[in-house]
């Protein structure tokens, strides 16, 4: 008795390893996945759209933002995700060559508080001026899910994606620095939350 006992142990054990083994090569080959969808390149030519938004995060996603606007790929800029004790001149001080957009062409949006609530007010921007196209700005290793969030909002309005990459994060060798790659890390699983709380599958 004792001994089938032992067996069954042995056998549940065995069990739960191999369970816990394929949970965990489960999650490393979707987090490899997941590091192929990032952009390793910044667009050199992008299409024209409606409108551009910006999610807060870095000056490089502002500057790039602001360069579209002024290039004329949108008529109109919503930074969102801005902390309510910004205001829109202290914006425009960090593009100072373009700040006189910030008097006709931009919004502020300060009620969003994290990628979700940038999805939900930049579609209540859209409703109001009654967009079709956006160009999204944010930082490549945050396209993924910054795409996911926005989609499923706006499931009719065409997203164009314009990745900022930051040279000081180098996505394309990830690997090889700590500081990276617990970046990506940390934004999987919020991208693996994202999508599941979607329910749109995985990686895609």
């Amino acid at each position: 008795m004792a001994m089938t006992l032992l067996t069954n142990l042995k056998t549940k054990t065995k069990i739960a390893i191999g369970g816990v083994l394929l949970i965990v090569l489960v999650f490393f080959v979707g987090f490899y996945q997941f590091t192929r969808l990032i952009p390793r390149q910044q667009p050199v030519n992008i299409a024209k759209a409606d409108a551009i938004v910006v999610l807060t995060g870095g000056k490089s996603r502002l500057i790039g933002a602001v360069k579209l606007l002024s290039a004329g790929k949108g008529a109109r800029l919503l930074i969102s995700g801005v902390h309510e004790t910004t205001s829109s001149e202290a914006l425009a001080r960090l593009v100072p060559a373009q700040s006189n957009l910030f008097k006709c062409c931009v919004d502020l949006d300060k009620a969003a508080r994290n990628t979700i609530g940038n999805a939900v007010e930049t579609a209540r921007w859209v409703a109001k001026n009654k967009f079709t196209s956006l160009i999204i700005v944010t930082s490549n290793y945050h396209m993924p899910r910054s795409l996911a969030e926005l989609q499923n909002v706006l499931p009719n309005i065409n997203l164009i994606a314009y990745p900022v990459v930051v040279n000081s994060i180098p996505v394309s060798r990830w690997w090889s620095n700590r500081d990276t790659a617990l970046l990506l890390m940390s934004e999987y699983v919020k991208y693996l939350a994202a999508r599941c709380r979607l329910g749109t599958g995985l990686i895609t």
